[in-house]
């Protein structure tokens, strides 16, 4: 199977977007956390997040999304686990690809939830993940207008399906980011990525 060296190579080649990348990223960290969690296998649910929206740059529209990166991924060797769950986490695919898989439960939890956090985090003074706390998050979450690309109820229903409350699994999230803070330019304005985060 690639490699995580592989995936990544593939996701800037086919997405040149910073902030989706970010995204990807951001995922990738909270899936490996929820790996660990569950004592899956941490390099596949890590790459699962790191491709999830690979197509989504060249192939947004959701008849198209992920289903193009299904071939890509296909061709190129990648395990049908992390196949199907990239097809399911697109509501679309539903009837043939439900997600019934923890796999596929945490990729669908971890994909919204990480675009609230990362927007939550930049509108604080410092533009830093470090210290963000659970209630803030909750509180923009409520917040009509901000963030309104953010889907709540796929956010409420992800954790729901991963049985995981919704504190928990904010928190979980805040975690697993913090840990890749600089890639993500979720460091602060007081670090050497600062300028990033500001922008």
């Amino acid at each position: 199977m690639p490699t995580r060296d592989d995936a990544y190579r593939l996701m800037t080649e086919h997405v040149k977007n910073l902030n989706l990348q970010r995204h990807m990223l951001a995922v990738e960290a909270a899936m490996r956390f929820y790996a660990r969690k569950y004592g899956q296998d941490e390099e596949l649910w890590g790459i699962t997040g790191l491709l999830h929206d690979c197509d989504y740059e060249e192939y947004p529209d959701l008849q198209q999304h992920t289903r193009v990166l299904a071939g890509w991924l296909r061709e190129a060797g990648y395990d049908e686990r992390i196949i199907y769950a990239i097809l399911a986490h697109n509501d679309l695919n539903a009837e043939t690809h439900p997600r019934t898989d923890l796999l596929s439960k945490a990729l669908y939890a971890c994909d919204e939830i990480t675009g609230l956090i990362t927007a939550t985090a930049l509108v604080r003074p410092n533009k830093s993940i470090l210290g963000l706390e659970v209630s803030s998050v909750k509180k923009k979450m409520k917040t009509k207008g901000f963030a309104a690309g953010v889907n709540r109820d796929d956010i409420i229903r992800g954790a729901a399906e991963l049985g995981v409350e919704l504190d928990e699994h904010i928190a979980n999230v805040i975690t697993a980011m913090s840990s890749i803070a600089e890639e993500l330019g979720l460091a602060g304005t007081g670090s050497s990525n600062g300028a990033a985060a500001n922008a």
